[in-house]
């Protein structure tokens, strides 16, 4: 009786000890095994997404072998709670182990685009689209949706608008692959709100412009100007112009409400009556021509003090200054004509 007993206790504890060492085992197969999958795969982690979920989206992408077995490799590591929140990028062969490090660790793919300052919103749209940021179709849908215009706060510094043209502020971003065009908007929309700073405001309010106003002031400066030295003349001169009720003549005006245009600027596209046209309406058009960077929003509020009223491109890249038409028409001939 007594061995029949040693032996079932002995069979037990064996029996115990097979289920303990033979998954530990497996377990330890698969951590060290490395999985490739047929192509690079973004998991997106949202905050509050179960890690059940994302090892059963990377056992489906064949980023790793079995979900179970990260699931239970993450629990002994501790990390099932642990990951972080972000769009992660996984490409050839990795360890299960890799595959978690690279999940605790947060090493999220970033897309780094790059916004000159002076780009049209479609320019700006197609940058985005160049570097995986969404689709133009997308992008189209949300311009036109006035509750998304609506939901960026753009009136909580007096700005009404219909577009969001000249609000994407130049900058270099990085974003998540996989990021919404929705946040990329938004995003770039923050960035010019932060840079739209209240002394900018109050000084344009001096000048009795609405901040709208300045950021179309703003963007007709930096199509016009060679370089940012320039920027404060070249406000003066608009400044002075509509003072005197001048019109501002401004060619990249003209330019922007061209559909097609060739490159060629005619006497028939400045006689041309456009809202944006600056040769035919007085003042400033009704918003942006492109996105201004930092320094154009300043020389839009801050005008150097000077009473010139016409400029005109030198062959050296930047503008002659003239304060009457005799000594502009003569700049005009010596800068442009004889080219």
């Amino acid at each position: 009786m007594n061995g029949t007993i040693r032996n079932t206790v002995l069979a037990v504890v064996v029996g115990l000890i097979m289920l303990l060492v033979i998954p530990a085992g497996v377990l330890t197969w698969f951590s060290v095994r490395p999985v490739a999958p047929p192509q690079p795969v973004l998991v997106e982690v949202a905050t509050g997404r179960t890690f059940a979920s994302v090892a059963q989206e990377l056992a489906q992408a064949e980023v790793v072998a079995d979900a179970r077995a990260l699931r239970l490799l993450a629990r002994l590591k501790q990390a099932d709670r642990g990951i972080h929140a972000g769009v992660y990028q996984f490409s050839g062969a990795q360890t299960p182990l890799e595959v978690l490090e690279i999940l605790r660790s947060g090493r999220v793919e970033m897309v780094h685009i790059t916004v000159p300052e002076g780009l049209r919103l479609h320019e700006v749209i197609a940058r985005c689209v160049a570097a995986g940021l969404g689709s133009v179709e997308r992008y189209t849908h949300l311009l036109e949706d006035e509750k998304f215009i609506a939901s960026l706060a753009l009136e909580s510094v007096g700005l009404q608008v219909g577009t969001l043209e000249g609000y994407l502020f130049p900058e270099t971003y990085h974003f998540a692959p996989g990021t919404s065009e929705a946040v990329v908007l938004r995003t770039m929309v923050g960035q010019m709100l932060a840079h739209l700073k209240p002394e900018l405001v109050e000084a344009g309010a001096k000048r009795n412009l609405t901040p709208h106003e300045l950021l179309t002031l703003a963007s007709i400066i930096q199509k016009e100007a060679g370089n940012e030295e320039e920027m404060a003349r070249i406000s003066a001169v608009f400044h002075n112009r509509m003072q005197r009720n001048m019109r501002l003549q401004s060619d990249p005006t003209v330019i922007y409400a061209q559909e097609d245009f060739d490159g060629n600027l005619t006497r028939a596209h400045l006689q041309q009556y456009h809202p944006y046209n600056t040769y035919t309406i007085l003042g400033l058009p009704p918003g942006p021509i492109a996105s201004p960077g930092a320094a154009a929003l300043y020389a839009a509020a801050f005008p150097a003090d000077d009473d010139a009223l016409y400029f005109v491109a030198t062959r050296e890249g930047g503008h002659y200054f003239s304060r009457t038409l005799r000594e502009h028409n003569n700049a005009v001939r010596r800068y442009q004509l004889r080219k």
